[in-house]
């Protein structure tokens, strides 16, 4: 029997950590295939072979991008390269639509199978996509549970997995066992993004919000969550720059699962933090900002009502966003700190946030998304 490669591609942190489950998944079902492909470390401690590093890949904001382009046109062209070299059985996209579309075109001209795992947001915008994702790709692998109808019309497969995030959740006893050095009570983790530019427009904000509710609450406690030891450097950078800021606070890697269910509140950006917040069923605010021109290219193509994906979710504002000017320190303040006692605020966010939680299904979704993968490499 010819030896099964797959080229598999995943551009950010998130795309990341699901390759790298969704590949670990495989091999139990169907050891000895080889992947290659781009990634980061969690998908070459699973042994693939990544050209390029998604650390290098993960960028936000049309402006970000296109500054950027001539290397990822380099990139772009070096896969395919490598794909005539090695001819692989099948790709896996996953997310990252602005690369992975225009590369499942070339893969499908190619003759190559084509399994798209994690649907752009074509719900948000660009719904012209469909159309073209019907005609290039073989199998979607759909995370979010609305997004099937969306592909009711056309003829490609589409199935719903499951949340990679919901089967990733540690039992609530590990997670209150964790150490997170909390100086204090209430606790709130403030959760400032994973990019650069991200941190460095958001993290001023939230410090100084921070403090506004110290002066209300003086034995607050804040852990900044940092997803890597890069992300944790440019967290404290931004800190020594910043202005008058709370007193009590710690910056922890590798562990904001546990800060989230140690936590009384949290404030997010805007992503997929906001979902891991929410499958812990911690109240929180979600904030956001970028570039002034990626902010208003966005408000004339975005077409749903939220940003956060949780409100996404839930169909109407669960959790109070604050975007661009609106994310203002004192906002931020008076948004949380009724999430910091037991009010009904506090209430009816946590039994919104467990519908939510229900929502993004129980079962394993990185197993459920390895048997369509095999189910379609077999077909």
């Amino acid at each position: 029997m010819k030896h099964t490669t797959i080229l598999i591609v995943a551009g950010e942190v998130s795309g990341d950590m699901h390759a790298a489950e969704l590949v670990r998944e495989i091999n139990k079902a169907r050891p000895g295939i080889s992947f290659f492909g781009i990634g980061g470390s969690n998908m070459r401690s699973v042994g693939v072979d990544t050209l390029y590093s998604t650390s290098k890949m993960a960028v936000m904001g049309f402006t970000e991008v296109l500054l950027k382009y001539p290397f990822f046109r380099k990139v772009f062209n070096d896969i395919l390269n490598q794909v005539e070299i090695r001819r692989p059985d099948a790709a896996i996209l996953i997310d990252y639509p602005g690369f992975n579309l225009r590369l499942a075109d070339e893969l499908h001209d190619m003759g190559i199978k084509t399994i798209y795992y994690v649907c752009p947001q074509v719900w948000a915008w660009h719904q012209s996509r469909i159309k073209l994702m019907a005609e290039i790709i073989d199998q979607l692998i759909t995370i979010f549970p609305f997004e099937k109808k969306y592909f009711e019309n056309t003829s490609l497969p589409v199935e719903f997995a499951g949340h990679p995030l919901a089967n990733r959740m540690p039992s609530e006893e590990s997670v209150t066992k964790e150490d997170i050095p909390w100086q204090g009570k209430p606790r709130i983790a403030l959760l400032p993004g994973s990019r650069v530019h991200e941190i460095e427009r958001i993290m001023p904000a939230m410090w100084a919000a921070a403090r506004l509710v110290e002066k209300q609450e003086p034995e607050a406690a804040f852990v900044i969550a940092a997803p890597s030891r890069k992300i944790e450097e440019i967290i404290r950078d931004e800190i020594r720059m910043l202005s008058d800021g709370p007193k009590k606070y710690s910056v922890v890697t590798g562990k904001t699962t546990s800060i989230l269910g140690q936590a009384d509140a949290a404030m997010v950006a805007s992503g997929t933090a906001t979902i891991e917040t929410a499958l812990m069923l911690c109240p929180m605010i979600i904030v956001y900002k970028t570039t002034a021109l990626t902010y208003l290219l966005g408000k004339m193509f975005i077409k749903v009502d939220h940003i956060g994906m949780v409100n996404i979710l839930a169909g109407s504002e669960i959790c109070p966003e604050f975007i661009q000017k609106a994310a203002a320190p004192d906002a931020l303040a008076n948004a949380i700190l009724p999430l910091l006692q037991d009010t009904d605020t506090r209430r009816k966010m946590i039994e919104d946030l467990r519908s939510v939680k229900t929502a993004l299904g129980s079962e394993n979704a990185s197993r459920k998304a390895a048997e369509i993968v095999i189910e379609t490499l077999d077909r």
